[in-house]
């Protein structure tokens, strides 16, 4: 089953049903911080037991949160419960002999009450802008399993480091098919191999970008759909998709995207590009921050990022090689025997789809290249010769003038049949999970809705492996037309 093109019914249903952005317990302590302010405005005699109601309320699920971690989102409701409980408060003093209690005139109650409780709305508003991710169900016919590996490259020296005997090393995250799990199998951590990893790699994902990192805190919070070392499911040989992330991104950036591949039989190996990605997590605990940055000037950062892609589609090549050998059981594995390397694409987001489009030009092996919103960097040569994709958001005033004719160059040029879908409602982050946790800001996410976004830019990337990878390729244009504006560039003629 394929994932509906946009504009389909049941994906403006999945947006309604992805759940809420607060725990139960935070929406327990949401709904005492508001009855705390609604008891003020209580008939007098209930207003004691109704003030003393809406206080345990509060205090309950508050207290436990206390234990296993609050969330800065719910400060805005506990500052607006701790500003109106003494007002609250007011007329259980009359408890006490001999002390009357002291209420406020009505018409200065109301603005402070409106006050409070405006502050407490802001909680669930932030938690809605910065929520826990809820990643969308793969629609494929495999459940997806996960692991990841670690694989040093004795025959290349680390160019980030002066150390003589440094070898580069890349994380690579496996999703693969995999066999149904037990009800209740817990789900992979997001971002790392575990909460303390996640909770480093988002710190550095946010420092990367300028963010306090207290903003993205509920994104080492999340679960993924898929199962740490789940078995293999039967069925054969998978086609093999490589994924290369965005400068400082990381490999588990298109978690959604690689989990739908997965479910339709693909196995994605996804990399962590150490000195470029934000934050890798090595085996040994060591971790190793990201040290690419901008210049300023267009030209050297033109320089910079040639040679970084460089790195990247070495990396890329190197990773399907150690594939091959899994492939051959070297060493054995539960995905011995079940890669099919020759049905190789490589693929990536923003300059990990410019390292995408170089390492197809340098290595045969590859069969297919998809290229996610990735300004081409480096040569344009020798000529692609493969089908290839590329799925960009609209092109605007604002646009790089560059970026058409260099993907005009990387695609024309081929002896194969380019494809660049512009995807309406788009932005940069849309070919990434970031609609699925960061503020619904068409101009930082798109427009496309937080489980919509994944699902397009999944399934345009599926009717184009499906078609290229495929015994007997066949034509994606049909299904490449429904996810946005096609644009065909035809093989160079050929001269005898």
């Amino acid at each position: 089953m394929r994932p509906r093109p946009p504009g389909a019914d049941d994906d403006e249903v999945t947006e309604i049903i992805t759940g809420p952005s607060m725990s139960p317990l935070e929406i327990l302590a949401l709904l005492g911080a508001f009855a705390l302010v609604a008891a003020r405005w209580l008939p007098p005699a209930v207003r004691p037991r109704g003030t003393v109601a809406a206080g345990a309320v509060l205090l309950l699920p508050t207290a436990v949160l206390c234990f296993t971690g609050i969330r800065w989102q719910l400060l805005p409701v506990l500052a607006g419960a701790a500003c109106v409980l003494p007002f609250a408060a007011a007329p259980l003093l009359r408890r006490r002999p001999g002390r009357a209690a002291w209420r406020a005139r009505w018409w200065l109650a109301l603005p402070g009450s409106l006050a409070c409780a405006g502050l407490i709305a802001a909680g669930p508003v932030a938690a809605w802008a910065f929520p826990v991710p809820v990643f969308p169900e793969p629609s494929g016919d495999f459940a997806v399993g996960t692991r990841v590996v670690q694989w040093t490259d004795p025959g290349r020296p680390e160019t980030f480091t002066d150390a003589p005997d440094d070898r580069r090393t890349v994380v690579v995250q496996l999703w693969y098919p995999a066999l149904r799990s037990p009800e209740g199998t817990p789900r992979a951590q997001y971002l790392g191999r575990t909460e303390q990893e996640a909770r480093t790699v988002a710190g550095a994902i946010a420092e990367g970008v300028g963010l306090p990192g207290f903003l993205v805190d509920g994104v080492p919070r999340a679960r993924t759909r898929s199962v740490v070392g789940a078995p293999v499911a039967g069925g054969g040989r998978f086609p093999v998709v490589l994924f290369s992330p965005g400068s400082g991104g990381v490999r588990t950036q298109n978690t959604a995207w690689a989990e739908e591949l997965a479910s339709h039989g693909y196995v994605v190996a996804a990399l962590d590009h150490p000195y470029d990605s934000a934050a890798v997590v090595l085996d040994d605990g060591r971790t190793i921050m990201g040290e690419t940055a901008s210049s300023g000037d267009r030209d050297q950062d033109e320089k910079l990022a040639a040679g970084w892609t460089a790195i990247r589609a070495a990396d890329l090549g190197f990773v399907l090689t150690r594939l091959e050998g899994l492939d051959r059981g070297e060493p054995a594995d539960p995905l011995t025997g079940r890669l099919d390397t020759a049905r190789a694409a490589v693929t990536g987001h923003s300059i990990g789809g410019a390292a995408a489009l170089q390492a197809a030009r340098q290595d045969r092996r590859f069969a297919a290249v998809v290229d996610l919103d990735g300004f081409p960097h480096g040569p344009a040569s020798p000529a692609l010769g493969r089908p290839a994709l590329v799925l960009t958001q609209a092109i605007t005033p604002d646009t790089d003038e560059r970026y058409v004719p260099r993907l005009t160059e990387a695609l024309g040029a081929t002896t194969a049949t380019g494809y660049r879908v512009t995807v309406p409602g788009a932005a940069h982050l849309t070919f990434m999970d970031g609609p699925l946790y960061l503020p619904p800001v068409p101009s930082v996410v798109g427009s496309l809705g937080r489980t919509r976004s994944p699902r397009v830019v999944a399934g345009a990337t599926l009717a184009f492996l499906d078609a290229t990878l495929r015994p007997a390729p066949t034509d994606p244009s049909a299904p490449l037309r429904t996810y946005g504006d096609l644009t065909t560039y035809p093989p160079t003629p050929t001269t005898h």
